[in-house]
């Protein structure tokens, strides 16, 4: 027995002395707790909404009061037109629009009843009720307690009218993040696996050793992905128009070069992968928690970015998938031109090029 206590209390010693296994065993839950904890919430927070008050008396301006000061919900524009409104939304400025009717105080003391009608951005369906719903129970709230004071039996009717999915399909929602996570995943994973096959197996060198230079070793390892990633996208657009019978309401052409910048950027991530990892098992590793995960968590695919700490917003604005996903939304669910996904598809440009360069000079490095 005392051997054996001998061999645990080494095996101990073997766990504490190993950095990587002591960061598994205690930094992930960690982080994974922390990370789940402050993400994984059903709460609104900070909601930015736009108001249409057509009618601006006392009675709209203190229902508009209330809202803000909910805690839930903040002010982005005040529009003076319902022209206005599909702009916003497209722009991807505000979740919601509460429009007033206009004579909303006359009618609600004369008649007993006004309308207020809320039109909420329904490409995240899950968001766009939350949102409808935390609105009209203030402004439900706020009718009960005028009742109260004055004793009448005034009523405020709430009309809901959902944009771009009005049938509140979760589809809608989950295309765009599932083409995000894919492309990523299998270029960024398949183009790590087959450079660091190469170096596992020892045939890096022979390639190194025949006519084509460094750079055109890669792209020659690189383009097949770039192709067959390509197919992928085109495959998952056809089953989202096809068979969930999900529109797109933009140029499929703009769509197609989106994916295609995307994948690249995604095939750059898979180089620089390649270029820290020694086998393909840890590369597979690396890629699956260092890609899906964030994918999943911080690219507003499932859980609204609005909702999160600040501290984890700002790195949700490091996310490549994030910015894709509004790119897909805007085109296939809000029919916006390149004007529209300008500034992201910019970001996404900007992400490639320094991703290229950051992964074709640690290559550089590596076979040097």
């Amino acid at each position: 027995m005392n051997k054996f206590w001998g061999f645990v209390i080494k095996e101990f010693y073997h766990i504490f002395r190993d950095k990587r296994t002591m960061l598994v065993l205690f930094g992930m839950p960690v982080v994974m707790m922390l990370l789940f904890g402050f993400v994984v919430t059903n709460e609104i927070k900070d909601a930015r909404i736009a108001i249409l008050d057509m009618s601006n008396d006392n009675t709209t301006r203190e229902i508009t009061n209330k809202i803000l000061s909910s805690g839930y919900f903040q002010l982005q524009e005040r529009l003076s037109s319902d022209k206005e409104i599909d702009g916003v939304f497209k722009k991807g400025n505000v979740k919601e629009v509460i429009v007033f009717d206009r004579n909303f105080e006359k009618d609600l003391y004369r008649k007993g009843i006004s309308n207020v009608q809320l039109i909420t951005d329904a490409s995240d369906a899950n968001q766009a009720k939350m949102i409808a719903e935390y609105t009209s129970g203030i402004i439900r709230n706020y009718g009960l307690t005028l009742n109260q004071e004055q004793n009448l039996p005034f009523k405020i009717n709430t009309e809901y009218k959902m944009f771009y999915n009005p049938e509140l399909k979760g589809v809608y929602m989950f295309v765009p993040g599932i083409m995000a996570m894919i492309l990523m995943l299998v270029s960024a994973l398949m183009t790590s696996i087959s450079i660091v096959r190469e170096k596992e197996m020892g045939t890096m060198e022979v390639l190194l050793v025949s006519p084509l230079r460094p750079i055109q070793i890669v792209l020659g390892k690189v383009m097949p992905y770039v192709f067959l990633s390509f197919i992928n996208a085109v495959v998952i657009i056809l089953v989202s128009l096809y068979v969930f019978k999900l529109p797109i309401q933009g140029s499929i052409v703009l769509l197609l070069a989106e994916c295609f910048l995307f994948i690249v950027l995604a095939l750059s991530i898979g180089i620089l992968i390649s270029t820290v990892t020694a086998n393909q098992q840890v590369a597979m590793l690396f890629s699956m928690v260092a890609l899906m995960l964030p994918t999943m968590l911080l690219s507003g695919f499932i859980y609204p970015v609005e909702n999160m700490p600040l501290i984890l917003q700002g790195l949700c604005q490091l996310m490549p998938p994030k910015w894709f996903i509004e790119i897909v939304k805007g085109i296939m669910l809000k029919g916006g031109g390149l004007e529209k996904v300008w500034d992201e598809t910019l970001v996404l440009l900007g992400m490639t090029i320094l991703l290229l360069t950051l992964s074709a000079s640690k290559f550089k490095k590596r076979l040097e």
